[in-house]
């Protein structure tokens, strides 16, 4: 401000802040980027410790309580539906399946796996690593629930316009654990989640404690 008490000093004063700013602006954009990616690899550290960690308690978990056998045996079950596969190729998927959610291996690194193992299309290779890892998940759910008296679920779909016709009367309904529904008439009875493709989960009905 002049002496006179006038904004004419004012202008020159802008104008500085305004070079300096645009002077900063490199420096201040990499401390950003910096910043960001900081936050990020942090963020990556963290959720890949806690999903190492997930991973050890449930290894103790299928390897130190009867639910590990009981997983192990619904599993092994599934080897002789993988029917396009030699069965060594099928057991490998089997190994595959169960180490895979030990360390959260993507379905499409088991699909690799597949077309490696025996010749089948690409297709089907990604069918049936997503159908047997999805099977395997809904497996040790059941397992988890029957070991705490869990009778049955509720059957619930994801809600969206891609949910098959068959299954969408099948949300909201009460499924037994030693009664799967029929669902598809050209497939074997399956519990939600455990048929091709299905995108459908079990919630499990626990005992009132």
């Amino acid at each position: 401000m002049a002496p006179d008490g006038t904004l004419e000093s004012v202008g020159p004063l802008i104008k500085a802040l305004d070079n300096y700013a645009e002077t900063i602006e490199p420096w201040a954009e990499s401390v950003a980027r910096y910043m960001l990616a900081d936050v990020s690899r942090r963020n990556e550290a963290a959720w890949r410790a806690h999903g190492d960690e997930i991973g050890r308690n449930l290894r103790r978990e299928l390897a130190d309580t009867p639910l590990g056998g009981v997983f192990r045996s619904m599993l092994a079950e599934q080897v002789k539906l993988i029917k396009s596969l030699p069965l060594d190729a099928a057991e490998r998927v089997h190994d595959l399946v169960q180490e895979g959610m030990l360390q959260s291996t993507r379905s499409t690194t088991i699909a690799k796996t597949i077309l490696e193992s025996a010749d089948i299309p690409a297709w089907r290779a990604r069918l049936i690593a997503r159908t047997e890892v999805s099977r395997a998940a809904v497996n040790l759910t059941q397992a988890r629930a029957q070991a705490i008296g869990s009778e049955g679920y509720i059957w619930r779909t994801v809600g969206d316009a891609d949910v098959r016709d068959t299954h969408q009367p099948m949300e909201g309904k009460y499924v037994r654990w030693d009664k799967p529904p029929k669902t598809d008439k050209s497939l074997a009875p399956y519990h939600a989640g455990a048929g091709p493709n299905c995108r459908c989960y079990p919630e499990p009905v626990l005992p009132d404690f």
